[in-house]
């Protein structure tokens, strides 16, 4: 056996090593920057310590803090590093979990000590000083009969217990890692070491019950967040303190778009205002849809739960589905639209003439979601999907997915989300459908996506069971991400429901159905759509587009002149004629964000003009109302430069 293997990496250049080469010297070899900065390793597909051997030849790839898979290695670490320092400050602390999160991590504790924001700060001291420790974290396999013993008589924790006794009862064997006196259950990869963590900022602390069931006990879950560098902490403290003064809550509440109440826990009423920004969504969607063929339908919302039973959805989703009875026979309320769009597909049959079909439905869907998970729009139990099912032939996926593509992408430009990551999801280990089906769908994916010179990352054997899939994750204007929109292929549902054409042989076929939604759900939507714009939306959006604001009442015929001219020719208009100071009147129409304000007074009338104020912009100057109607007329089309 020769004593060299070969490393292959991202680029595809291949560098040969000793056997027993380790990740970190690989990094060293390159440059002593990287190996400054390298986090963690990837060989051959799995999360590696820096330290751990490499035996044969192998693809690496080395993570540092700006990857996803750098991150969350770091903020696991930081977890541990909490961990031990809430050990060291109040002992007899017992932990639950502690995994690296989207924006973090946390770490559910069990301690007679209720933490405060004092106690937080004291934690995040403890902390610092463990990162300074320059503590290795180490790995050491063990048997799991060794290691359940270990946290019954060494470092005693029941959590640890408990989990090793039932979510790794599979396993023969597991890893500890320790670093300094601190050992922890845990299948790495770590940092190299503690004194990589060089920013921390616990954010908050909560209660969580163990392992997410109500009758178990409520412990103490802290969640924080730790960057390499104090400036970038820094800065995501102030996007975090951006982000609460953008809490579409809030300012659903303050410009009149929605409310909750308890009388419909979870369940969204729409005001006015609201409305109104729904319907623009929706008329700016259907013109895009219009120009690509697309029909409109609408299906029932409660059906028979027999078409349920048929679907899949009653064996996988019953928990999340509301039922009813209806002249004694079981009813379900629809979590979700597609089975109502294979009821309209096979009313008639259909020819390979007929294909694609594309089939879209802003359909109201019912899903039963805990009261702790509820969060504004972003979780509710009601939400309008904008839901669109594309029946074709295997042979029009690829020309289809283009397309749909190419939608999103438009879509997403016009408000303002230029910067969007791609996934494509493949085939999961359980799925139906034969591997050359699969193989032929993820080929059509991936290919679109090329032709499209769009890049995108692959996340392996995360498609759905019943097909591959392309999801779109867009960054808002704080840098945050969001999953909006989604393409999926679906070889179940056509089977189920016994879908089928006549091909161009006179033979009958089964057609591929295509799932789409490029919002995702209307609700959800306005929600980021609100943070991501602070509240100010652009004028095609705005729901009160234009305030009139006459200084006395001398200057409200006139008013009422500019006001009747805007309303004819279609703005949205509102008219203050309170007897309030002018100053007031401008604050208060900030405060509701409204695009633009005319104000009306004594030069106005006599020069038979408009003075106009823009929002967070101030005066604009005077306009001839014909040149300012023609002016904001091109801004209220939709059109990529909205501001």
């Amino acid at each position: 056996m020769s004593d060299k293997i070969k490393i292959i990496f991202p680029d595809s250049s291949v560098k040969e090593f000793i056997r027993g080469v380790s990740a970190y010297e690989i990094a060293q070899s390159i440059s002593k920057k990287l190996a400054d900065e390298v986090i963690a390793a990837e060989v051959n597909g799995a999360m590696r310590d820096l330290s751990a051997p490499i035996n044969e030849d192998s693809d690496v790839i080395l993570h540092k803090f700006d990857s996803e898979k750098g991150k969350e290695v770091y903020w696991h670490t930081t977890s541990h590093i909490m961990a031990q320092a809430i050990e060291e400050l109040y002992p007899g602390a017992k932990f639950g979990v502690g995994p690296a999160i989207e924006n973090g991590f946390y770490y559910d504790i069990d301690s007679d000590k209720k933490f405060t924001e004092e106690d937080l700060k004291k934690i995040e001291e403890k902390m610092l000083e463990i990162s300074k420790r320059d503590l290795k974290p180490v790995r050491k396999d063990l048997k799991r009969t060794d290691a359940i013993e270990y946290f019954k008589t060494g470092r005693t924790d029941p959590y640890k217990v408990e989990i090793l006794e039932t979510i790794a009862k599979d396993e023969d064997t597991v890893s500890l890692y320790s670093q300094g006196e601190f050992t922890d259950l845990c299948r790495g990869p770590h940092l190299p070491s503690t004194s990589k963590v060089k920013a921390v900022k616990l954010l908050s602390v909560s209660g969580s019950y163990w392992r997410g069931d109500e009758s178990r006990k409520m412990l103490q879950r802290i969640y924080g967040i730790s960057f390499p560098k104090q400036k970038d902490l820094d800065e995501y403290i102030k996007n975090l303190e951006e982000a609460k003064k953008r809490d579409h809550r809030k300012l659903g509440r303050e410009l009149e778009l929605f409310s909750f109440h308890e009388e419909g826990p979870g369940f969204p009423f729409w005001h006015h205002n609201g409305m109104v920004l729904l319907n623009n969504l929706k008329e700016y969607l259907r013109e895009k849809l219009a120009e690509l063929d697309y029909q409109e339908i609408n299906t029932p919302i409660i059906l028979n739960q027999k078409l349920w039973l048929q679907s899949g959805h009653y064996d996988n989703y019953k928990e999340n589905m509301y039922f009813t009875e209806i002249d004694e026979r079981d009813f379900a309320v629809k979590p979700m639209n597609c089975p109502g769009s294979t009821m309209v597909y096979r009313t008639t049959m259909k020819s390979y003439r007929d294909l694609p079909l594309r089939l879209y439905e802003f359909g109201l869907v019912h899903r039963h979601e805990l009261s702790g998970v509820l969060s504004g729009l972003f979780r509710v139990r009601s939400f309008t999907q904008d839901d669109a099912h594309i029946f074709c032939t295997p042979e029009q996926i690829e020309d289809e997915i283009t397309v749909l593509i190419k939608l999103v992408f438009e879509v997403y430009n016009t408000f303002g989300f230029k910067d969007v990551q791609v996934y494509l999801s493949t085939r999961p280990e359980k799925f139906i459908g034969s591997e050359d089906v699969w193989d032929n769908s993820e080929k059509s994916l991936s290919s679109a996506l090329e032709k499209a010179g769009i890049k995108y990352k692959v996340n392996k054997g995360d498609g759905a069971f019943y097909g591959p899939k392309i999801d779109f994750v867009v960054k808002d204007s704080l840098r945050r991400n969001w999953q909006l929109g989604t393409i999926q292929l679906d070889f179940s549902m056509p089977e189920r429901f016994g879908l089928e054409y006549v091909g161009a042989d006179s033979k009958i076929h089964r057609p591929v159905m295509i799932h789409r939604a490029v919002f995702g759900s209307f609700e959800r939507f306005v929600g980021v759509l609100t943070e991501h714009y602070a509240g100010y939306f652009p004028l095609w959006l705005a729901p009160v587009q234009l305030n009139i604001l006459p200084i006395t009442d001398s200057h409200k015929e006139y008013a009422k002149e500019i006001y009747g001219r805007l309303r004819a020719e279609g703005f949205r208009v509102n008219m203050d004629s309170r007897n309030e100071k002018i100053g007031f009147k401008i604050r208060e129409s900030e405060n509701r964000k409204i695009p633009y304000m005319i104000v009306i007074g004594d030069k106005e009338i006599e020069d038979k003009n408009i003075s106009v104020r823009q929002h967070l912009k101030g005066d604009t100057g005077k306009y001839e109302l014909n040149e300012f109607i023609e002016k904001i007329k091109l801004q209220s089309k939709f059109k990529e430069n909205y501001n």
